[in-house]
């Protein structure tokens, strides 16, 4: 279950990163135990302030006790409905025909297989670990961690 809610918080970190950076796509996620870490194409390094802020919001979602929906349709139904919203960079096989679009609504929107908590709430809180910036790459990298 401790792995259900880390990877949760990956799609609320991720809404939180949209929010204060505006970055759109996920290059890269990590999930072990209660250790997450998300990487997001961006063209700059953050402030210190900016990052605090992602972890402001994402903490404000928890508490908020929103109810994540997830939709299964398909494919071609999800790419009118959504556009490339619910895509990262890691591209879905083409020969999957039907999606799982996970949503927090007004807050992220992907396609996603796995498995997510019925609530931003059951997750916890979410604990700044490290973040990185990869200027050769263009890559911001922010770990974190969800209370046990």
């Amino acid at each position: 279950m401790i792995e259900v809610r880390t990877h949760t918080a990956l799609h609320i970190v991720k809404g939180a990163v949209r929010k204060v950076l505006g970055a759109k796509w996920t290059a890269s996620t990590y999930v072990k135990d209660n250790h997450g870490r998300l990487t997001v194409k961006f063209e700059r390094k953050p402030t210190e302030d900016e990052i605090e802020e992602i972890f402001k919001l994402s903490n404000e979602k928890v508490k908020e006790n929103v109810t994540i929906l997830t939709e299964v349709l398909p494919r071609e139904e999800a790419e009118r409905k959504y556009g490339d919203e619910i895509y990262d960079l890691f591209p879905v096989p083409p020969e999957v025909k039907e999606l799982y679009i996970v949503i927090i609504p007004n807050w992220n929107i992907n396609a996603c297989n796995k498995q997510h908590t019925k609530s931003t709430g059951e997750v916890g809180e979410i604990i700044k670990d490290y973040w990185r910036f990869r200027n050769s790459k263009q890559l911001l990298e922010i770990a974190f961690n969800i209370n046990q």
